[in-house]
């Protein structure tokens, strides 16, 4: 079996980026892409000079600006953000057809048949890193490894403007001593039980047999024995479906309790309808989920199978997000998971082959 040679390649500060590059005079200044502190508004991303400050992605711009008083925050222009996004994803194609987006500024490449640089995965990236650079005068970080688990972390390893390999020879030590908190899917309540279980790094998860973490952690305990071993068979797809759609809306006043939030659902409903209908008739709506984040931050998504997609459901719904938090709440969202009916009609024709 060939082995696999994936890159990860992430922008360094996007939106941020893009704003210094298109006005010179910013540059130097601690700076974020947001909404207004005066209305509530959110850090979409800030640059390393604000980052220094302790100003972080998805924090309030009124805590941001108490951070730091001389922090700019600028409103997002998405269009532009778009046009660089595409003008980076035509340098990608340059070198393999096998690209997964995560977002506007991150990807996963497959370059393991590609034939640039004699099948090198390291100058493939370090080109992209360059004309990326010459052409947008922006940067980006990558990292190149043999799955995409550890590409994504090779590339956060040297970041800003960076290039980490993980070569198939430094896996297994590599990977020793990750702590647990670093591997795909290990979110903050799977890494407290870990903790609480003695295991802080990968060389102690390896302790561990397979049964005896599937016992503790469900179907995820298998992924997890694979993942301290540096394993990874996920492939990178270059066709990405949409898995949702959906509506939030951020209040310029908390709403104080759940019979405001209740208020707040016809018209969330609405905007979801119209969302809906301009769907097409590839994807079937399937099972509904609110999203409820709290004045504090916190946030819970709640989702049901089986459930309609009428306003009593949502009611439901939302009750039982709301009860998890039971505090005021400064965004509300809802919205329908997606079934794909190309995926099931291809799978069709490949039976009946």
């Amino acid at each position: 079996m060939t082995q696999r040679k994936i890159i990860h390649v992430d922008c360094d500060c996007f939106y941020a980026a893009i704003e210094m590059r298109d006005n010179p005079s910013l540059v130097g200044k601690p700076l974020a892409v947001g909404g207004s502190a005066d209305r509530r508004g959110v850090i979409a991303t800030c640059n390393y000079e604000a980052r220094a400050y302790g100003v972080r992605s998805a924090m309030s711009s009124r805590h941001a600006l108490s951070l730091c008083p001389d922090l700019l925050i600028v409103k997002p222009r998405m269009d532009a953000y778009k046009e660089a996004s595409k003008d980076i994803q035509a340098i990608f194609r340059d070198y393999t057809d096998l690209i997964e987006p995560l977002s506007l500024d991150e990807a996963y490449l497959d370059v393991s048949d590609s034939p640039h640089f004699a099948g090198s995965a390291t100058r493939i990236a370090q080109d992209i890193r360059r004309r990326v650079s010459k052409q947008l005068h922006i940067t980006v970080s990558a990292g190149v490894a043999p799955n995409k688990f550890l590409a994504k972390i090779a590339s956060d390893w040297k970041k800003p403007n960076g290039l980490f390999v993980i070569t198939p020879d430094q896996v297994e030590d590599f990977v020793a001593g990750l702590p647990v908190n670093k591997l795909h899917g290990v979110g903050k309540v799977t890494a407290d039980k870990l903790g609480r279980l003695g295991i802080v790094d990968c060389l102690q998860l390896r302790e561990w047999g397979k049964l005896a973490l599937v016992r503790e952690f469900g179907s995820f305990g298998e992924r997890l024995w694979g993942l301290a071993r540096g394993v990874d068979e996920r492939l990178v797809h270059n066709d990405s479906r949409r898995q949702s759609v959906s509506v939030e809306n951020t209040y310029d006043a908390d709403l104080p309790d759940l019979a405001s939030c209740l208020e707040k659902l016809p018209e969330l409903m609405e905007t979801l309808a119209g969302r809906i209908a301009r769907l097409d008739s590839s994807y079937r709506p399937g099972k509904p989920f609110v999203k409820v984040k709290f004045h504090d931050f916190t946030q819970t998504t709640l989702e049901q199978a089986g459930a309609g997609r009428d306003l009593e459901s949502y009611r439901q719904l939302l009750s039982q997000a709301f009860a998890r938090g039971e505090r005021p709440v400064r965004l509300l969202g809802i919205g329908v998971r997606l079934q794909d009916l190309r995926a099931g009609h291809e799978q069709l024709e490949l039976f009946n082959s």
